[in-house]
């Protein structure tokens, strides 16, 4: 069982009772060919990605760039800091630049927010990505740090990829990747938020992170135990590479214990496949050469993050994906299960977050308080199939779960534990991850979910 399960719950602790507001929507009567998903979700994307879009805010001492990708870079540092390594207790200078957003104003007032990033981070470079959230009262959060990170561990160079614990205000708390409001039950929402990019390296150097994508998803999903059924549009079924992360149980345990906690980086290793990247030999010249798979072993110490001391930080398993070429990745909530169909017709798959006791989930061998599963397809009768990584091998990966079961238990919020004690749910939480050249169907899909 992943460590978010733990956070979940002291989340729902904190948020007791039901949100205000209109069910988040249902999707289609008709099915995902005949419909597109509705407009009306109470769940908003916004995304810095063009040259145009870097060129506004406030630059210190960075400058956009538009040769190939368009991205934020280091122009002349403005500042130096001491920074000192909370895993490490290491004290290095780092010298910076900085961005702040424009003010985006949600589409949605938000109970939530998550930030994403993709970036390029040479060795010896990094990035942190705070969040300042106005409130309805037209009060403001505190500049919360959403993730320190860098694509690198190496300790000559590097800083530990991390997140930042203990942020409050009384009114919100940021729970290892998510900005959340403490009481859901109250009218106070967060109307808005700016960003602030702050890029470092060593002094004097000439390397510079490059940041391509950078934006927050912000949510007002309401509570609920049970969510509106769907019907099934037209089966699709995605070739997806299959990984078990049980077979890497007892493997490299200083990344979480071991391959039996590897879900998140295992579906990310599925996509990234399924996208045509992987790492290269030299990469995973670390890797016990008798190790199968090695390159999920890869992931999981790539996408590990030191403070929560696990794989399941969601933008780190995004920001890791978009370490390939020309790869992007985003976590973002779905209205539902036509919507996730409308992303496999065009030919995206999904990594889906999901908690449930075993009855709940016909097949699934296992309950779990969170656990990350790769969405490849729907079968014909609209059944969902996922490669499920918490499977005995690779060749047990493919699971068909029921349809109604799979929507309910990732699209709900609050469910009961095995000790009938009233817990979170992750609401339709997912990463995409895609290329930068797209089809126009699949651009369209994206758009159609509120990510461009």
């Amino acid at each position: 069982m992943s460590r978010r399960a733990v956070l979940a719950t002291a989340a729902a602790v904190a948020a007791v009772a039901a949100t205000a507001g209109p069910a988040l929507a249902a999707g289609s009567t008709r099915g995902a060919a005949a419909r597109p998903p509705r407009a009306d979700r109470l769940v908003d994307n916004h995304f810095w990605t063009s040259y145009a879009d870097w060129r506004t805010g406030t630059a210190e001492g960075t400058k956009a760039v538009k040769s190939g990708r368009a991205g934020l870079r280091i122009a002349a540092a403005v500042g130096r800091t001491d920074y000192t390594d909370p895993h490490t207790g290491t004290t290095a200078t780092w010298e910076y630049a900085r961005w702040t957003s424009p003010v985006h104003r949600s589409t949605v007032p938000a109970t939530e927010a998550i930030a994403s990033w993709n970036a390029h981070t040479p060795a010896g470079t990094w990035l942190q990505v705070e969040l300042l959230g106005t409130y309805s009262d037209t009060t403001t959060t505190p500049w919360y740090v959403m993730g320190r990170w860098t694509a690198g561990d190496d300790l000559a160079t590097d800083i530990r990829r991390t997140s930042v614990d203990d942020q409050t205000d009384g009114k919100s708390t940021v729970w290892t990747d998510t900005l959340s409001l403490d009481d859901t039950t109250a009218p106070l929402r967060i109307a808005s938020y700016q960003l602030r990019l702050t890029l470092y390296r060593r002094p004097g150097a000439t390397e510079t992170p490059t940041v391509w994508r950078l934006g927050a998803m912000a949510s007002a999903v309401p509570d609920r135990f049970t969510v509106p059924a769907t019907t099934p549009g037209k089966g699709k079924e995605l070739k997806v590479p299959r990984y078990s992360q049980e077979i890497h149980a007892g493997q490299y345990p200083e990344y979480d214990n071991g391959g039996e906690a590897w879900c998140s980086p295992t579906s990310s290793q599925m996509i990234i496949e399924y996208w045509g990247r992987k790492p290269t030999p030299e990469d995973l010249a670390w890797v016990d050469p008798t190790y199968a798979d090695p390159q999920v072993c890869h992931a999981a110490r790539y996408t590990f993050d030191y403070q929560y001391n696990g794989c399941g930080n969601w933008p780190f398993n995004a920001a890791y994906a978009a370490t390939y070429r020309d790869l992007q990745g985003v976590v973002t909530r779905l209205a539902s299960l036509t919507e996730l169909e409308s992303l496999v017709a065009a030919g995206i798959p999904a990594i889906t977050s999901q908690s449930f006791l075993k009855e709940e989930l016909t097949g699934a061998g296992y309950g779990t308080a969170g656990h990350l599963m790769t969405v490849i397809g729907f079968t014909s009768t609209g059944d969902v199939i996922a490669n499920d990584p918490a499977s005995p091998s690779d060749a047990a990966v493919r699971r068909v779960y029921k349809r109604r079961e799979w929507e309910n238990i990732w699209l709900r919020t609050k469910r009961y534990n095995a000790s009938g004690k009233v817990v979170s749910g992750t609401g339709g939480v997912c990463y995409l991850y895609f290329p930068t050249k797209l089809s126009t169907a699949q651009r369209k899909a994206l758009a159609a979910v509120g990510i461009r």
